[in-house]
């Protein structure tokens, strides 16, 4: 498994600007973009579809497995990988931390998102 150099993990969290395309069919070819919220813990990107299981973005990063994101000035090309377990506790806290002034926040964290929590990690 890849991870992310500490100096881009922390400029991707920190900004606010991450833009998601998971490859279309063919596998090579990023979809349209889609601005996301994000958030790190330890050494890993994770992100949450809003719209639960029915956003278009999380079903094709489950599918393709691999997509581009483009944050903080940089582009990479990734991997999606669904996540499971306590990690989740640490993906709510972290979005509380970041987005706490957010009217969004509540949808965002959660029983009804950890089953559709997004880790993104570079190719």
């Amino acid at each position: 498994m890849t991870f992310w150099p500490i100096d881009e993990l922390r400029r991707i969290a920190d900004a606010d600007d991450l833009h998601v395309a998971p490859f279309r069919e063919d596998g090579a070819t990023p979809g349209t973009p889609t601005w996301i919220w994000s958030v790190a813990v330890d050494d890993a990107l994770y992100a949450r579809p809003y719209n639960g299981r029915n956003s278009s973005w999380y079903q094709a990063a489950l599918r393709q497995k691999a997509g581009r994101i483009v944050a903080a000035g940089m582009m990479k090309d990734v991997t999606f990988a669904p996540v499971e377990g306590a990690i989740n506790h640490r993906i709510d806290e972290a979005y509380r931390a970041k987005y706490a002034k957010c009217a969004y926040l509540q949808p965002m964290i959660g029983a009804r998102m950890h089953g559709v929590t997004i880790r993104i990690l570079p190719r």
